[in-house]
């Protein structure tokens, strides 16, 4: 009984094999086909070599010529550069926010000092872990 379907089994499977490749076999070309439409593309040109542009892609294209010479260029950045129009390091550039110096303060530092002082005195400086507000200070002592 077990011999029966073992062969069945084994028939079935090379009947699947048989047809897989065959159809392998017909589709795929040979290497001397292959290698034939190859020379005959590299013949016609259309392989790219090298840098070419292959379809879909797009070289970049070369500027355009300007009819100012560079004597006048560097004539007119050396006038810029001398009526302070040209910015240099890191002067406002466009784009850019950069910060902005404190205004001075009309205080001096020793009133600054003489103001906390009296403060902390007068305890309405907190201290300690007074001054974080919100915070859990513990649990309550007991």
């Amino acid at each position: 009984m077990k011999f029966a379907p073992s062969v069945f089994t084994f028939a079935l499977i090379s009947a699947f094999a048989a047809s897989a490749s065959a159809q392998t076999a017909a589709s795929a070309p040979t290497r001397a086909e292959v290698k034939a439409e190859a020379a005959a593309a590299n013949k016609a040109g259309t392989i790219p070599k090298g840098q070419e542009s292959v379809s879909g892609q797009d070289m970049p294209k070369k500027p355009a010529k300007s009819d100012t010479t560079r004597a006048t260029v560097k004539s007119d950045t050396a006038a810029a550069n001398k009526a302070g129009t040209i910015p240099t390091g890191q002067e406002s550039v466009s784009g850019q926010d950069m910060p902005k110096k404190p205004a001075k303060s009309s205080t001096t530092r020793a009133e600054v000092k003489a103001d906390t002082a009296s403060a902390v005195k007068a305890g309405t400086i907190p201290t300690g872990q007074e001054s974080v507000a919100g915070q859990d200070k513990g649990p309550p002592k007991k």
